[in-house]
């Protein structure tokens, strides 16, 4: 477990026509196109995978009220998420050196996309007292997740997990 010294940022090209948020955006946007796909578990958000190829992969998940995420990030992978139904709270934390870790929290309602570059450090929850809908797209496609909690003021790395063998 160690401090992570970095600052995400987000990648440049993200919104470009075909990018993740063009794709996210226009998918969530467009209900008929999943609305048949998505089931709720009380147990845990539900996810499924739409496409992969070998520039992204495109997953749909749905939330119940109090259903979230731990802090993670998606490894070396960029990305857009959007919601399409309800409204999900995503706690953003950044860190560089010298300077004190740096939380943003945003409440996302359907029709709101948020991009991220690689190692984008966030948590997302639905906040809510309804169900939420949303549409991830990454690029490349996930290779891993990287698990943080916060510690003494800073972000610490506690695990990774591997795609296709922890989820």
């Amino acid at each position: 477990m160690h401090a992570v010294p970095y600052l995400t940022v987000p990648a440049p090209d993200m919104a470009r026509p075909g990018g993740p948020t063009s794709l996210a955006m226009t998918l969530a946007a467009h209900p008929e196109r999943w609305r048949s796909l998505v089931d709720y578990r009380t147990d845990t958000r539900w996810y499924r995978l739409l496409e992969r190829t070998e520039q992204q992969e495109v997953w749909l998940l749905s939330w119940l009220p109090g259903q979230g995420t731990d802090l993670h990030d998606h490894g070396p992978a960029s990305g857009a998420f959007a919601v399409a139904a309800g409204t999900l709270t995503e706690r953003v934390f950044a860190s560089k050196p010298g300077r004190p870790l740096v939380e943003v929290t945003r409440e996302l309602a359907a029709g709101r996309c948020r991009a991220f570059g690689p190692r984008y450090v966030h948590q997302v929850t639905n906040t809510g007292t309804v169900p939420a809908v949303s549409v991830h797209v990454y690029t490349p496609a996930l290779s891993v997740m990287n698990r943080y909690r916060v510690e003494l003021g800073e972000l610490r790395h506690v695990g990774v997990e591997q795609a296709g063998v922890e989820w």
